[in-house]
């Protein structure tokens, strides 16, 4: 994911006007507690209500996009000194786009267009929370302006849907946009109980100038009969040495001659040139794997 899942509330005194978690997730990611990251005048319209939000807390890239990388090095601090840090290295905002609790009242059941009516009059905008607008239909339009944006996908709701915590309904989809290439298999891990013999993931790798580049691992996507595809496939390919030029594989792999192509879906290429949340597709036996170079990204 790129961002952190968060609930959070605003207290009733005007004095005390931020942003307060409910989560976990949200106190190791928020700004500390002393209310030096409040946006000026942010709270005005909603510090006389005692609310509770949803949404999700996200850091930047350069192209003002929510990046994975970005939001893991928010992850997982819990002294004040290492937050106070990354405050400035890695500064993160809170995306809110629901309304759970307000004036002393649940908002469960009423419709996503009315939590979102009075979640609009609350007017919550600052340096470190922000209430993005949402789109009544264009569904397509809004995908496709999110594949040409570089954006993970969009989040689709029915407008009449309920708030239904911990649980995953057909009134929300996530349709994310996947990129898809062919790279080349240098190696595999072994798989744990009934994969044990077989593939537990792929070591995947392209081309650059005649150099075999390590690209990362991938463990899903494998049906029975893949998996036995595999094992005849690269059992026979099998080698001592790393065939990778760059890279830092798994020490614990079995290495195979880089010679069988698959094609794989990713959802974007990280900084450090490894594949994110990849699955396999299929093989590619139309490709040589010295043709296999990193597209895009």
């Amino acid at each position: 994911m790129d961002r952190a899942r968060g609930h959070g509330r605003i207290p009733r005194r005007a004095a005390d006007r931020q942003i307060r978690p409910l989560s976990d997730a949200r106190q190791r990611l928020d700004d500390p507690p002393d209310g030096s990251a409040a946006g000026s005048g942010s709270q005005a319209d909603a510090a006389a209500h005692r609310v509770i939000l949803d949404g999700e807390i996200v850091a930047l890239d350069e192209k003002g996009r929510p990046s994975f990388e970005q939001i893991q090095q928010r992850m997982g601090l819990t002294s004040e000194s290492e937050i106070r840090r990354k405050m400035s290295l890695v500064p993160v905002i809170y995306m809110i786009y629901d309304l759970l609790w307000h004036e002393g009242r649940s908002l469960l059941d009423q419709p996503y267009t009315e939590r979102r009516r009075l979640l609009a009059q609350l007017k919550l905008s600052g340096d470190s929370w922000q209430t993005p607008p949402y789109e009544k239909g264009a569904g397509k339009a809004m995908l496709d302006a999110s594949t040409k944006a570089g954006l993970e996908g969009v989040m689709a709701k029915r407008l009449d849907s309920r708030y239904e915590p911990g649980r995953r309904s057909g009134a929300w989809l996530k349709v994310k946009n996947h990129n898809r290439q062919e790279l080349v298999i240098g190696g595999w891990l072994e798989g744990e109980g009934k994969r044990r013999g077989y593939p537990g993931a792929l070591l995947v790798g392209y081309y650059d100038k005649g150099k075999f580049v390590y690209a990362g691992k991938v463990g899903t996507g494998f049906s029975d009969a893949t998996l036995d595809k595999l094992n005849q496939l690269l059992k026979p390919l099998a080698i001592d040495k790393s065939p990778y030029d760059a890279g830092s594989p798994p020490r614990a792999a079995q290495f195979v001659k880089p010679k069988v192509v698959a094609e794989f879906e990713f959802v974007e290429w990280t900084r450090g040139g490894q594949l994110r949340a990849p699955s396999f597709k299929g093989f590619r036996i139309d490709k040589k794997a010295s043709e296999v170079v990193r597209e895009g990204g």
